[in-house]
């Protein structure tokens, strides 16, 4: 039995009945990789189930402390059924991008079973018109909740189930798995005493190496002060969000990228899908004749994960605060100053102690945590605090390599995240093979055309590559 951390629980604490907090990614597959040249639901069933060793998560349930007066655990669950997690569904014909987008995005929308181990996956087939993609092709569809993983915890799940062959196998596990009986409520009730006594101490820990690098950073030369994001603007990404979801997006070349991103010395892949993204908040609410005169400010998460947390679950993140610009027309004048502003932004996150920041949730207490999130729903207080960000933009590198799940290639992979009151607005980024994929995932009362959203990320996407292919002045 193992308990959650501060951090982890909070994405449980904050889930509310519009909000479902679990993360997801979605991969195309084509099949006639395959031995046979044909992948069965059976043979995907056999395949998940030789690679469960892999990957805790797969396998553990929680069990909440009563009332929330701690944080939850981690058991593993004994009663444990794989075809409850892995489900099959097909597109209706004829199968294309939209409709792939619109089964994913209701998919995305239901919460997850919290009684149950928190993933589900969907083998999803029938796409036989989506560009690029040879017909028979099937995707799969995972949803995890933010309570078990983060973005980099993701990415070495999704290493887990895939191989980088056709004809892979995975490793024999070390030992038997072993279920856990569920503790009683005595017990949880002992344990629960036992660390809300060592709370204070946690708490003045925490604090002891929290307020020093924050009080640097506050007390630094003024010289050499950072930019501000300054004032958030409101926009339709701020307001509380209905039960239903949209998704689409766009794959880029990542080649393309590196490509563009030395017309601005400096400038990293990042800087310049920032500056794509920027450019596509641009053009759509400047369509909808809702453009701030202030620049959107976005929310970048930052890994704290260590060398020696690598491949274990969970979260370790901090975020840094990035202004994108969105004031200015010029694609390439703003991937400089995209560029300088994150440059700061790492700056401060770094004088602040990123992973410090993350280390108050763990004092929090879980029912103060609840009850504030439940509160900030209930009085709608997402459409009267003044907002402090627009949207979330996530960047999750990945292999470069082609990879095969039950011997079918995967031809792109593409991400989904949680929207919440005040956050309306989620970018997910995933690099693969050559290619870099932005999957936007969104309200359907705040954007009823995602289809449109993602002809903007394409419109500025060519419009700042075409600028970067230009002779310098």
């Amino acid at each position: 039995m193992e308990q959650l951390s501060g951090m982890d629980a909070a994405f449980l604490y904050f889930e509310q009945g519009n909000a479902p907090t679990h993360i997801g990614s979605f991969a195309i597959y084509d099949q006639s990789t395959a031995p046979g040249g044909k992948v069965t639901f059976k043979g995907i069933l056999a395949n998940v189930e030789k690679r469960l060793h892999l990957a805790r998560c797969f396998r553990q349930k929680l069990v909440r402390v009563p009332m929330d007066l701690d944080h939850p655990y981690w058991i593993e669950d004994p009663d444990f059924d794989l075809e409850f997690h892995v489900r099959h569904i097909a597109l209706p014909h004829p199968g294309d991008w939209r409709q792939l987008c619109i089964q994913v995005a209701r998919i995305h929308a239901r919460h997850l079973d919290l009684s149950r181990p928190l993933w589900e996956m969907y083998v999803i087939e029938g796409l036989d018109n989506v560009e690029g993609v040879p017909a028979g092709s099937f995707a799969v569809l995972t949803k995890i909740h933010h309570a078990a993983i983060d973005g980099v915890s993701g990415a070495e799940l999704s290493a887990a189930i895939h191989d980088t062959e056709p004809h892979g196998e995975p490793p024999p596990p070390d030992e038997e798995w072993k279920p856990e009986a569920e503790p009683t409520t005595a017990e949880l009730a002992a344990r629960t005493t036992l660390n809300n006594m060592r709370s204070p101490f946690r708490f003045w820990r925490v604090m002891g190496r929290t307020i020093p690098p924050i009080a640097r950073a506050m007390r630094g030369d003024p010289a050499e002060e950072v930019e501000g994001s300054g004032d958030v603007p409101r926009t339709r990404f701020n307001g509380i969000v209905s039960p239903h979801r949209v998704l689409d997006g766009r794959s880029f070349s990542l080649q393309d990228i590196r490509d563009i991103r030395k017309r601005v010395p400096g400038a990293t892949v990042n800087d310049v899908i920032l500056t794509v993204c920027s450019g596509a908040l641009r053009k759509y609410l400047e369509f909808h004749r809702e453009l701030p005169r202030e620049s959107l400010v976005a929310m970048a998460p930052i890994s704290v994960r260590t060398e020696e947390e690598a491949g274990t679950a969970g979260n370790r993140v901090s975020a840094m605060s990035v202004t994108l610009h969105t004031e200015i027309a010029d694609p390439l004048e703003r991937l400089a100053v995209v560029h300088r502003g994150t440059q700061e932004s790492k700056a401060t996150a770094e004088a602040m102690g990123a992973r410090s920041m993350t280390d108050i949730s763990q004092v929090l207490p879980g029912s103060l945590s609840g009850l504030a999130a439940r509160l900030y729903t209930r009085l709608g207080l997402a459409n009267r605090v003044k907002p402090f960000l627009n949207t979330v933009i996530t960047n999750v590198p990945g292999p470069q390599v082609p990879l095969y799940f039950t011997g079918a290639k995967a031809l792109g992979l593409y991400g989904c995240g949680p929207v919440l009151d005040g956050m309306g607005l989620i970018h997910a980024v995933f690099s693969y093979s050559g290619r870099i994929s932005v999957t936007v995932t969104s309200c359907r009362d705040q954007m009823p055309d995602p289809g449109f959203y993602a002809d903007c990320l394409q419109a500025s996407f060519d419009e700042l590559q075409e600028a970067a292919a230009s002779p310098a002045p």
